[in-house]
């Protein structure tokens, strides 16, 4: 699905825990295309670079706004664009589908593809690497002349590398390039950020309607599939749900397990939703009958206060390093099991930057957080010796006056009490 009008987008404005706004976001799409573009070919004059090959089809999604069999593509090389330092971008599709992107004026170019993956290649996966190398040669050529010879790429199999450096190029950092790019927003991506946030929250409201005990995870974790799809989302990238012990360690899947009365049940939405943007959200409930216990809650409290404390001293201009060595301490006990990160970047998927914890503040980059950023705050609380965790996440935007919560799910009174 490429992008999509905002009118084809159904919203359930008064589900609890949705999203609600004054008024209705209203989406340019050309507009947020040509921004995005900009972006992409502001890195590349900065780097003096003649343009970038780009293979990860969300990474493709960004520069032109076209998208065809996202997951497939993810692992079948069938599909990839050259976005040139300037001019619109060269798009290489799968050759029963070049009809999808005619409508996209960030597109100068239509071609078939030239895969050399062995899945389609075989044997003769050497003779297309060349094919490919030559055919992307001409491209390039036609596109930025004879000169700069300087190019990136995202993800580029050894095969075609070695096949594009022997036609003169030098390869430089594709994924340095889309990650910079990426990580400023426009008010366009916020909005439509706003839109998928809305119907993943209303996914997490169908859950909390649904939990009950004697459903199994599986079960449960299917309704924010559905409700996703229903409302022109796409797809979700984990299935990051467990419920009772199975919450510590975090990072266990869903399975057939029935949750039972008494227990936490932790999810992670990693969800995309319209117009192609994450919704990244963590919350932790209690399964009733009953009420939890003193423990439950005391894991949830400091949960809580580690994502609120740290998206308190988030300001724009704050380096990654200064976040990080300013961040919450976490207790001893929990310090082992905690998350990878304190933070970290959200757009398309998941992405830069990502700022680490205080004893490790040196991981972080010196960059710093600047208005038009999305991020993640993030909290994992549970002990080694433990029976529960708890898992919670915030998705917030920086402007120039500080954090604004974009998820707005609220938090369970009946473990905060």
């Amino acid at each position: 699905m490429n992008d999509v009008p905002l009118d084809a987008i159904r919203l359930g404005r008064n589900t609890p825990g949705i999203a609600q706004h004054d008024a209705e976001p209203q989406i340019d799409i050309k507009r947020m295309r040509a921004y995005r573009l900009g972006r992409v070919q502001e890195q590349l004059k900065k780097r003096d670079l003649a343009g970038v090959i780009l293979y990860d089809p969300i990474n493709v999604r960004y520069a032109n706004g076209s998208s065809n069999m996202q997951v497939w593509i993810l692992h079948n090389q069938a599909r990839y664009c050259f976005v040139p330092a300037e001019g619109p971008t060269i798009l290489f599709e799968y050759k029963a589908s070049m009809h999808l992107s005619e409508h996209l004026e960030t597109i100068g170019e239509i071609r078939p593809c030239i895969g050399w993956t062995y899945f389609g290649a075989d044997e003769r996966y050497a003779e297309k690497a060349h094919l490919w190398a030559q055919d992307m040669d001409d491209a390039i050529r036609e596109t930025m002349g004879e000169g700069n010879k300087r190019i990136a790429a995202d993800h580029l199999d050894p095969a075609g590398a070695r096949e594009i450096e022997k036609l003169g190029y030098e390869i430089h950092n594709g994924q340095q390039v889309m990650e910079l790019a990426r990580a400023i927003k426009s008010p366009d991506e916020i909005a439509a950020m706003t839109i998928a946030i809305s119907v993943c929250e209303a996914g997490m409201a169908k859950m909390y309607e649904e939990m009950h005990a004697g459903i199994t995870e599986n079960e449960l974790w299917s309704h924010l599939h559905q409700v996703n799809i229903a409302r022109g989302g796409e797809w979700i990238e984990t299935r990051l749900l467990a419920s009772g012990g199975r919450t510590n360690p975090w990072f266990r899947e869903c399975s057939d397990r029935i949750i039972r009365a008494g227990e936490l049940v932790a999810f992670d939405t990693d969800l995309i939703g319209p117009f192609g943007y994450c919704s990244d959200i963590s919350r932790t409930w209690f399964c009733g009958p009953g009420k939890p216990s003193d423990e439950q809650k005391r894991l949830y409290r400091y949960a809580y206060d580690q994502v609120h404390y740290n998206m308190d001293i988030m300001k724009p201009g704050m380096s990654f390093v200064e976040i990080a060595e300013k961040s919450w301490k976490i207790p001893n006990e929990f310090n082992a099991r905690r998350y990878g990160v304190l933070a970290h970047g959200v757009g398309l998927c998941d992405e830069y930057p990502h700022v680490s914890f205080s004893d490790n503040a040196s991981e972080s980059s010196a960059f710093s957080f600047d208005p038009g950023m999305t991020i993640c705050v993030e909290s994992y609380i549970g002990a080694e010796d433990g029976v529960e965790g708890v898992k919670l996440e915030e998705q917030v935007l920086m402007t120039e006056n500080g954090l604004q919560r974009l998820s707005t799910y609220p938090y369970e009174d009946v473990l905060l009490s």
